[in-house]
């Protein structure tokens, strides 16, 4: 039976990395279309990149979404859409404005609701797939406490 998701303070920040801006985030198309088979195993193996965050298919008005990386994101929020993340490899732990912390490790979920204040942080290589509106506009914040 895998872990059951935990939840923490957030003790620290970690170095930024490169990261897509707002606009090249919610532009991100889908890869694959409707009633293609898509290997996920290959998908994550083909990321070689320390961050590869690619739109893999289209459902409805929605979109999954592949993340393959190693450290952490920004903080952010999406003001229109739910943020579903569901761990496939590693451990992802989100930050929740607040001081909040979801641990999830591989097989388990999580939803983030629209407006969510919250940054993922990857222990190791993590892959995940990540459920969300198609375009879904992202926000980036200052860090909780340093504005």
């Amino acid at each position: 039976m895998p872990d059951r998701p935990t939840r923490a303070s957030p003790s620290r920040e970690t170095a930024a990395a490169a990261f897509p801006t707002a606009a090249e985030y919610a532009s991100g198309r889908a890869v694959h279309r409707a009633l293609a088979v898509v290997d996920l195993q290959a998908e994550q193996a083909a990321a070689d990149a320390g961050y590869d965050n690619r739109v893999l298919l289209d459902v409805g008005d929605h979109c999954m979404r592949l993340s393959v990386f190693e450290g952490e994101y920004r903080w952010h929020q999406h003001p229109d859409s739910d943020e579903l993340f569901l761990v496939v490899a590693g451990r992802l732990e989100i930050d929740i404005a607040g001081g909040e912390r979801i641990t999830l490790a591989p097989w388990q979920a999580v939803v983030i609701p629209a407006g969510t204040v919250h940054r993922t942080r990857a222990i190791g290589r993590t892959v995940n797939a990540t459920f969300e509106k198609q375009g879904a506009r992202v926000v980036f914040v200052a860090p909780p406490g340093t504005a």
